[in-house]
């Protein structure tokens, strides 16, 4: 579910004097109100995390949010387009991240957005930034590893990003937010469907009870291939279980259209 913007396989098709220069503004991509420069990050924009950005809960009294393993900042940039911070300027979302190219790149993403105010980037790890953290947040949100029973991935840096055993792991995340997440605050995912059961196991086990799953299928025909799933201190009774198809015949569908209208330009 990974994607380029488009035109990304014309680069070398063009004179080498021009080349580095294209490449530069296919590196840019352009949401609605905000555009991400997409070329240093370890992970790229990508179609989990804007899903997650799209659908993860936000009530309209949050006020502090917190990004785990941010990349480009996309995430934490639609956190901010949703919940109003230009409004709202008591808004405080942070942005971590352990490579620094990718702090670095967030940090100018957000520095260029219309809430830049509300934003901040941070190069350190959950544990580093865990001892500097003090406020509570309503709500934390990653797009976090999840090679967790595969091979280490050939390049450093993505491995870094993406695998349990090199440092960040579900239950990392959920021991930070046992003791940072405000008392009615939630934890949201989006990551492959085959981790249920395992992010389900880390939440029980820190104290922490599903309450919404959307699962994500590229077209009716296939399984799931990526859930949402999200997670508050208190039992809520059955969780929320829906799912979202993003292509049929061909086509974006009207719900995925729906879900990431005030994001992309196209829908």
């Amino acid at each position: 579910m990974f994607w380029a913007p488009s035109g990304a396989e014309s680069v070398k098709t063009l004179p080498v004097g021009l080349q580095n220069l294209n490449s530069f503004y296919m590196s840019i991509f352009r949401f609605k109100q905000f555009e991400v420069v997409n070329e240093r990050s370890a992970m790229k924009v990508n179609t989990d995390g804007v899903l997650l950005g799209a659908a993860m809960t936000i009530l309209p009294e949050d006020r502090r949010f917190l990004d785990i393993g941010t990349g480009t900042g996309t995430i934490a940039l639609m956190a901010a387009q949703r919940s109003f911070a230009e409004v709202h300027d008591d808004v405080r979302i942070d942005a971590i991240d352990i490579d620094e190219p990718s702090a670095s790149e967030a940090a100018m993403n957000f520095a260029k957005s219309p809430w830049s105010e509300s934003l901040k980037a941070h190069n350190m790890s959950l544990d580093d930034f865990a001892v500097s953290s003090e406020s509570p947040y309503d709500l934390i949100f990653s797009n976090p590893p999840y090679f967790e029973d595969s091979l280490t991935a050939p390049d450093e840096r993505k491995s870094t990003a993406r695998h349990t055993s090199d440092g960040l792991s579900y239950r990392d995340i959920f021991d930070f937010a046992s003791e940072r997440l405000a008392e009615k605050g939630r934890v949201s995912f989006v990551l492959p469907a085959d981790q249920e059961a395992a992010l389900c196991r880390y939440a029980r086990m820190s104290g922490f009870h599903l309450f919404r799953i959307l699962r994500v299928r590229t077209v009716p025909r296939k399984q799931p291939s990526r859930i949402i799933a999200e997670f508050a201190r208190e039992r809520c009774g059955q969780p929320s279980d829906t799912i979202l198809t993003i292509q049929d015949e061909g086509k974006y569908t009207q719900e995925y259209l729906s879900l990431t209208h005030n994001f992309y330009l196209f829908a």
